[in-house]
């Protein structure tokens, strides 16, 4: 989901070499899904996993149960993703993003015989579902089907979120194996570190980046399979190589452990919105920028540099770094589409909103100005 772009298309030639890196290393899974780069995703996996990669790694990806209108829909998908990917069979097939009512609106559409089915001829190895609702909803889902394992969103900032720790033992338990999604909360944890997260990270005696601390504090955990991360740098590929070649379960002492409880209160403190970039909410069909919107309204919480903010808000919502196309808050027009996706289940259009007040004061345009000067020199 989180492979390189450039000029906002999937970078092809950088995603490759990353991706065929990783393996070459050791990496073993790989997580894509019917909507990922607009579709691009499984078409570029199927293009490159050829010349013996496919016999290196497992290949994951999902039913995109939002858009299945019946129970044909369901195995027209899943034949075009076998088309897209190049391949007979996939390994770890998932019901994407299930919520409570989603996973009701299957069923009545047969979705656990489409499984069954697409299990008993090859098509599929192993079925599993990923999961953005409640805790309760969690457990009825665990329990509805013979599942093999579960994709959750879990990090430690999200102890108590969506599935949570609670979810995370409970499907353990059933003997499930647990795909780790959003560990690094979409990079927020990692790509912007406040100068209070920095100085508590600093008082360890082993030093660690906050990305191996965000790693090695999901490994930690017996219960955990595997750990998805999002990877779009090669210094990013060799360092969380590194990290998953150092981190085991139990292996944090209970003084690093109090460390991260320290840093997760002080994010608390500190972030607005909980958004971490997965673009369900996109494309806005009234072109709004969401995550982008988000992204550097957050930002300005966890820096404290609010001209930075104004800075890039006029470069990207306000087109100078998007050819001119723009995404900004106040082009929401509360339809209310984007409540419908959000996994997070925020309240979008009323974030825009305040997004839009920040932002949108008389002195925009000259942020741009400077935006224009900033993005024509760097």
């Amino acid at each position: 989901m989180r492979l390189p772009v450039k000029d906002g298309k999937l970078d092809r030639e950088k995603a490759k070499r990353q991706i065929l890196y990783a393996v070459d290393h050791g990496v073993n899974y790989i997580d894509t899904a019917w909507t990922y780069h607009l579709g691009e995703n499984e078409l570029f996996l199927g293009s490159i996993l050829s010349g013996g990669y496919w016999e290196k790694i497992k290949l994951a990806t999902k039913l995109p149960s939002w858009i299945i209108k019946s129970r044909e829909d369901m195995d027209k998908t899943l034949n075009a993703q076998l088309e897209r990917l190049r391949t007979d069979h996939i390994d770890y097939y998932l019901v994407h993003s299930l919520v409570g009512t989603l996973w009701e609106k299957l069923e009545s559409l047969g979705v656990t015989d489409f499984l069954d089915r697409a299990k008993a001829d090859g098509r599929i190895v192993n079925v599993g579902f990923s999961f953005h609702g409640s805790l309760e909803d969690f457990k009825r889902i665990v329990d509805a089907y013979p599942w093999i394992f579960c994709q959750i969103q879990y990090n430690f900032l999200d102890r108590k979120n969506q599935a949570g720790i609670e979810g995370l033992k409970y499907v353990a338990s059933k003997g499930l194996g647990v795909i780790i999604m959003e560990p690094l909360r979409g990079g927020k944890l990692t790509r912007l570190v406040p100068p209070e997260i920095k100085d508590i990270w600093n008082e360890a005696s082993l030093k660690r980046t906050p990305a191996e601390w965000a790693l090695r504090w999901v490994w930690n955990h017996p219960e955990v399979t595997v750990v998805l991360s999002g990877m779009n740098e090669e210094s990013q590929v060799e360092e969380n190589l590194k990290t998953a070649d150092e981190a085991y379960p139990n292996s944090l002492t209970e003084a690093e452990l109090q460390l991260v409880d320290r840093v997760e209160q002080k994010y608390r403190k500190l972030m607005n919105t909980g958004c971490t970039g997965c673009r369900y909410c996109s494309p806005c069909p009234s072109g709004v920028d969401i995550p982008g919107c988000f992204e550097i309204y957050d930002n300005v919480y966890l820096s404290g540099d609010e001209d930075e903010g104004k800075l890039m808000y006029a470069a990207k919502p306000g087109g100078i770094i998007r050819g001119g196309i723009l995404g900004y808050a106040s082009q929401c027009v509360q339809c209310g589409q984007c409540l419908e996706k959000c996994p997070q289940h925020l309240n979008i259009p009323a974030l825009l909103k305040t997004i839009t007040q920040k932002f949108e004061s008389p002195d925009l345009e000259t942020w741009k100005d400077a935006a224009r000067e900033k993005f024509r020199t760097d």
